[in-house]
């Protein structure tokens, strides 16, 4: 049976169990604010002598409340507790927290916050200790108006201004992402010589900073199959001074190309360049995302031979042509006639049926020169006027420890030349 009352009609603790256990529905005439709902529950407690009850009975009281008033029980018996403790009920119940009337004075204002997006602006949003220095100079050095405050502001207090929305509408510009545009020069996909000698892996290795100012490059390419290498080295990779180093350097090699890969960088990947290859009939191929492997070999001589020859340290620009002398005349011929390369062999793979696996043996090390005449029709290859036999007859002048020596000296008169770098 379902009888419909107003709450005030609840006078007994058998009315209140049967509206706790669902068997009797209530119409709650109350107000919907927090003050009429708190002066609600003192009027329950009250009408039912909540402070004489027994424990059971403070129970059931406590769920017709929890039942009817939309609290969670927490607050309920933080408010029940409240009426219990003023005994004499001198205190009604009501809200004990409020907005301070008095909040925090800010120590910085928004016009120390824009001063302070100015400084960045200017300074170019240098670190926190140094613009700290810059703002207390402004005040002590320099005596200007405004950074009296900001002259002692601290470290950590200057990033939380930096990080304010104040600061932030100022300095931090959002912009959508725009769209790069294709760029329809070369095909991204890994060099596929098929044995072939002339398809050529390139890359750029940059010669350390000094001081904000960049050092010299070197471009490195390596053939596929022979591992022949040649290094050039050029003052900046703009196209004014990497397209007669590209042909120069093409030209070194003493097979046709036939194919051109290179990483996507601009120095590579650019129309003057595609149409330069395209004049001579070369296949341009690009390295795809995620396959670090397409352009692996030159990365590889890239740190085996470029830094191991010229190391990390900064070289100015200025010696560009001095250096590019030394690779033509001594490190690309011992690279190609002397010094002996290792070329895997594959074998089937006993622990994957179907599969191979690369192995390096002892008796596979040899030069790129003969790495080049042990392929089949070696000669059909090469370039107008050039055979095996003059080949041979270059790594033959010197041996292999003589033509080290003269490496080693011709470096070391190189690096003689170089300003001594102190501090």
């Amino acid at each position: 049976m379902v009888i419909d009352m107003n709450e005030a009609q609840v006078r007994t603790l058998d009315q209140v169990r049967q509206v706790v256990a669902g068997t009797q529905a209530l119409e709650f005439r109350g107000a919907d604010d927090d003050e009429g709902r708190y002066a609600w529950i003192e009027q329950v407690l009250s009408r039912f002598s909540y402070r004489q009850l027994g424990r059971a009975d403070k129970g059931v009281v406590l769920a017709y409340l929890l039942h009817l008033s939309g609290y969670s029980r927490a607050q309920l018996t933080r408010l029940v507790g409240r009426w219990v403790a003023d005994r004499v009920g001198a205190q009604p119940l009501q809200k004990s927290y409020r907005r301070p009337e008095h909040a925090f004075a800010r120590r910085y204002t928004p016009a120390d916050v824009a001063l302070l997006a100015a400084v960045d602006r200017a300074m170019g949003t240098l670190s926190g200790p140094a613009t700290a220095c810059v703002l207390r100079r402004q005040r002590d050095v320099f005596k200007i108006s405004g950074f009296e405050r900001l002259g002692d502001i601290s470290v950590a207090h200057l990033y939380n201004l930096r990080h304010s929305a104040g600061y932030r509408d100022q300095r931090v510009v959002l912009t959508k992402t725009q769209p790069t545009r294709r760029v329809d020069i070369g095909v991204r996909r890994a060099p596929a010589p098929e044995g072939r000698a002339g398809f050529i892996r390139i890359d750029s290795v940059h010669q350390g900073d000094h001081d904000g100012i960049k050092g010299l490059y070197h471009v490195n390419a390596v053939d596929c199959v022979t591992q022949w290498q040649v290094v050039a080295t050029v003052q900046t990779l703009a196209e004014a001074y990497m397209l007669p180093v590209i042909e120069q350097l093409l030209e070194q090699f003493p097979f046709e190309i036939l194919g051109f890969h290179a990483d996507n960088g601009s120095e590579y990947v650019n129309h003057r360049v595609a149409k330069m290859l395209d004049k001579l009939k070369v296949e341009f191929t690009r390295s795809r995302p995620r396959q670090s492997n397409d352009n692996g070999l030159a990365e590889t001589k890239n740190g085996a031979v470029v830094r191991r020859e010229f190391g990390y340290t900064h070289i100015p620009q200025r010696h560009a042509t001095r250096f590019n002398t030394y690779c033509r005349e001594y490190l690309n011929p011992f690279l190609n006639f002397h010094r002996p390369c290792l070329f895997s062999t594959d074998k089937p793979d006993p622990k994957k049926p179907g599969r191979f696996k690369r192995v390096y043996r002892p008796q596979d090390a040899m030069t790129p020169l003969d790495k080049l005449a042990s392929l089949p029709q070696a000669n059909q290859g090469l370039r107008e006027g050039m055979t095996l036999e003059h080949l041979r007859e270059l790594a033959t002048a010197l041996t292999d420890v003589q033509a080290a020596e003269e490496l080693s000296e011709a470096r070391a008169a190189l690096f003689k030349r170089l300003p001594t770098r102190t501090g």
